[in-house]
């Protein structure tokens, strides 16, 4: 049982009603660890079969884990709902402060129902509940004016969150996204949007509960040797000296950084963009997630003139890592760091999703090139390769939908290439833009197959990389390895770790941390665990009408080699068959 009843509080919000409840639920974190197991049994319950994603039954559920607050590399919020964007399962995680500080407030998760008649944001300071009128706030573009001005009305300096959408939520884009604090998102499938669905222009939370343990001597022991783990990791040294751009020039040298929408894989100007050169020439700042010693958020200081006025410069400091990079960067051919980084501040500022963003503008370049849109779709812009001016007038049209063609392509490349043609190179799977990563047919199957498309779902690069260069694997054996990794890694967000610190957090560790906050489950016991989370989340996926069917690879990523030759589109398809197979298997 847990120690106290912190973790199984959930805050129920209608915001149709206006009101707020706390419901007991120590289920969910006693049989599902919490995280991502507690997530998706909420969402299974509070959200109906068939419901429109865009529409007030739908739910937004936030959920933290046990290991929230105690331990290191432990901050990560899991955001669960149907997502807009695919039709299904939405499933986005989060760093920065907003696990700690929905934790300090005393809940394990807090589900968000119903829609606002009016523009609205909510302010949750532990256990009071305030419904504030957001109308001044709609309509803002840039998301970090809203924070600045909720940080200027609500208490709990230090200690809150502040989750908010930009014009892309307000406006419906099927891919945007939802930020906190200043450098942190819930980035891919569309939370934004849902947000902006119910009015909803931002949540911010903070509180003061204590977090208790056990046994404090065996909690102190634990800490310690965790923490000595992560300094000495080897995620410490390579993503704290140069963050995950570190993985810019490995990636390009091998042949596995998609370029100008695939039709390359390795990108010329990938030198300029580098981790090495953002770092040499203007990174700012290194900034960490709460209770984490990495600091892999590095912050760029981007310095400009004025332009009439001499001497005078504009500072603006621009978060920038590796998926960044790729999708806005060597996906678009912008090989500028400064035109880049420019970039990266508008689709930040509109709170956009990046990958989704770049991979959209790079098949809106490559219809441009072959005539398949013209000026007159795109209201002027001349999409080309490497022009981060045009690409920023083009991300605010899809923030702001002014036109046919705009609409379609804040629905995503498979919605624009469904009516403008060039599906053959239309980059998604399952609905998702492609994530940066060609190094053969795991990493792409890893995308088909994860429950949410991502790359983050099952690691298929890894396989790739350290397996399929040298040898060959089944069908079988791959589907295995890539259901094994994704089933393992729904214990550790459901804990709410980093996946960072895959590598630090064994089975026996987990089972450790777990015991500490009354949670008791043997090493032997954590991957079943995981295993039914897994088939819970594609038990919702089903249900809202995801089929293994319908999942195809791009023709693109068949026609361009990877980092290991090119990918044979018949054994795509048999380990396809053998994943769908073995999640039928009971």
């Amino acid at each position: 049982m847990l120690p106290d009843d912190t973790l199984g509080r959930v805050l129920y919000v209608d915001l149709t009603e206006k009101r707020a409840w706390v419901e007991h639920r120590p289920d969910l974190f006693d049989r599902w660890v919490g995280g991502t197991g507690a997530a998706i049994q909420l969402l299974e319950e509070a959200c109906p079969e068939g419901c429109d994603p865009l529409g007030p039954d739908n739910a937004i559920v936030l959920a933290v884990g046990p290991s929230t607050g105690l331990f290191p590399m432990a901050s990560k919020t899991v955001a669960m709902f149907k997502s807009p964007h695919t039709g299904n399962l939405g499933e986005s995680h989060c760093g920065g402060r907003s696990a700690v500080s929905i934790r300090m407030a005393g809940y394990g998760a807090m589900v968000v129902r119903g829609a606002s008649d009016v523009p609205v944001y909510l302010a949750v300071h532990g256990d009071e509940v305030h419904f504030r009128n957001a109308s001044t706030l709609w309509g803002m573009s840039n998301a970090f004016t809203v924070a600045r001005v909720i940080r200027e009305n609500e208490p709990g300096a230090g200690l809150r969150s502040i989750m908010r959408i930009g014009r892309a939520g307000e406006t419906g884009v099927s891919y945007a996204s939802v930020t906190t604090e200043t450098y942190r998102h819930f980035g891919r499938l569309g939370l934004g949007a849902v947000f902006g669905s119910k009015k909803l222009k931002a949540i911010t939370v903070s509180g003061r509960s204590s977090i208790p343990v056990t046994d404090k001597k065996r909690y102190r022991t634990l800490y310690d040797e965790i923490f000595k783990r992560a300094v000495d990791s080897p995620a410490m040294k390579k993503y704290h000296e140069l963050g995950t751009p570190q993985n810019v020039l490995p990636l390009n040298k091998i042949g596995a950084l998609p370029t100008r929408n695939l039709r390359e894989t390795a990108f010329d100007g990938a030198g300029a963009v580098s981790g090495e050169a953002l770092a040499e020439h203007y990174l700012g700042r290194r900034i960490a997630c709460a209770h984490c010693p990495v600091a892999c958020i590095h912050i760029a200081a981007l310095r400009e003139p004025y332009p009439e006025e001499p001497y005078f410069y504009k500072t603006s400091m621009i978060s920038y890592d590796y998926e960044l990079i790729y999708a806005l960067g060597s996906m678009l051919g912008v090989s500028d760091p400064g035109g880049l980084l420019r970039l990266l501040d508008r689709v930040e500022k509109l709170a956009l999703d990046a990958m989704s963003t770049g991979v959209v503008l790079a098949w809106a370049t490559e219809a441009f090139e072959r005539g398949l849109v013209s000026e007159e779709e795109t209201l002027g812009v001349r999409l080309g390769w490497g022009d981060a001016s045009s690409y920023m007038r083009a991300a605010g049209n899809i923030a702001e939908q002014p036109n046919d063609f705009y609409r379609a392509l804040a629905r995503g490349v498979d919605r624009a290439a469904s009516v403008y043609g060039g599906e053959e190179f239309a980059l998604a799977y399952g609905g998702n833009e492609m994530p940066g990563y060609h190094t053969g047919p795991a990493a792409h199957l890893g995308f088909l197959v994860g429950a949410r498309h991502s790359h983050l779902d099952n690691a298929g690069y890894s396989i790739d990389q350290k397996v399929l260069v040298d040898q060959k694997m089944s069908p079988d054996d791959l589907a295995d390895a890539l259901l094994t990794e994704e089933r393992w890694r729904q214990v550790l967000s459901s804990l709410a770790i980093c996946f960072f610190a895959r590598e630090i957090y064994d089975t026996e560790t987990v089972s450790r941390v777990l015991g500490l906050s009354g949670i008791e489950f043997g090493p032997d016991d954590l991957l079943p665990i995981g295993e039914a989370i897994h088939r819970a989340k594609y038990r919702f996926k089903l249900r809202e009408g995801f089929s293994f069917e319908n999942l195809r690879l791009p023709q693109r990523v068949l026609d361009t080699p990877s980092s290991i030759g090119s990918i044979d589109g018949a054994f795509v398809q048999e380990t396809l068959r053998c994943v769908e197979r073995m999640m039928a298997d009971r």
